[in-house]
């Protein structure tokens, strides 16, 4: 191949993706099946994260473990508490203690936020919501174009990139897409945990959304819609339904939002100006069953 050719592995877009040879992430786990016959399989492993934010504890998360500091930052970033443009001066994780904490040399706004929040009422609740949705207020998507044969073989490439769920379920995926190449694909046992990575990874890489399109296994709730906004992702595409909330969010942040997207299917909600239908369906392929993945018969979680 010539140095500067193209390369013809689907895969080879990836800067990131599952490893499902990780024998730290599944277990080996006997039973029996409905005829009474033993049977061996693999069961996905999930372990307790606690994250702090520089002295203060935010939350206690189950995760397969795989990139524990890029959740950690995905998930401050998109539960606000984390801007994009603040510093960061370190992420510790300590495996033993099953602990990160990511530092900040100030204190940021959120610790601000809660610390009078506190004190006034003696209850944090509803700041993290209500921070979220002020920061949907003035938001305004790119129009990223999004042509349906990039669809089409975004969705190909990555039913059949080998993955934990393809090796023992019970997970959920999600992909950082640019055009037709699948760029980062993130599992874990709740689909938020799979998005946050992926906004943990794009803030170490200093990688912008502008020009992404995002792809989920699960339902296009109003927490995926926000995520992705947050992410300054103007195009989410899942191979499951939607939820009203979710739309309506969708169509006020200019989202474009597509559900449904099986085989030569799928539906669109909101922002279909930026697509563009430059595919001939006749040569689109209906999902074989082998390639079914969540979502294919019914909505998942």
């Amino acid at each position: 191949m010539a140095p500067n050719a193209p390369s013809s592995d689907p895969l080879s877009s990836y800067r990131l993706r599952p490893d499902p040879d990780d024998a730290a992430l599944t277990e080996r786990v006997s039973g029996f099946d409905e005829r009474g016959e033993p049977v061996t399989l693999s069961v996905t492993v999930e372990r307790p994260l606690t994250l702090y934010l520089n002295a203060r504890e935010i939350v206690t998360m189950m995760t397969i473990l795989d990139h524990p500091a890029y959740l950690a930052l995905g998930y401050l970033l998109n539960q606000n508490m984390l801007q994009f443009d603040d510093e960061v001066t370190g992420v510790d994780y300590d495996d033993d203690l099953g602990v990160v904490v990511v530092r900040t040399p100030v204190e940021t706004d959120f610790e601000d936020k809660l610390k009078k929040r506190t004190l006034t009422s003696g209850c944090a609740q509803g700041t993290t919501f209500g921070d979220l949705m002020e920061s949907l207020a003035d938001v305004r998507l790119p129009e990223t174009e999004l042509k349906t044969s990039w669809l089409y073989a975004l969705t190909q490439t990555i039913n059949t990139t080998p993955s934990l769920y393809l090796t023992a379920g019970a997970i959920h995926g999600c992909v950082l897409c640019a055009q037709d190449k699948p760029l980062v694909y993130m599992e874990d046992v709740g689909r938020h945990n799979a998005v946050d990575k992926i906004a943990g990874w794009m803030f170490d890489q200093k990688v912008t959304g502008a020009d992404k399109i995002f792809y989920t296994t699960g339902r296009l709730t109003s927490e995926m819609v926000i995520k992705t906004v947050r992410m300054g992702i103007p195009i989410l595409v899942s191979r499951s339904g939607f939820t009203a909330w979710g739309v309506a969010l969708a169509k006020q942040c200019g989202l474009t939002l597509i559900g449904r997207a099986r085989g030569k299917r799928f539906v669109v909600l909101s922002g279909e100006n930026r697509i563009t239908y430059d595919q001939n369906l006749a040569y689109v392929a209906d999902e074989s069953f082998k390639s079914r993945r969540k979502g294919s018969d019914a909505d998942h979680d």
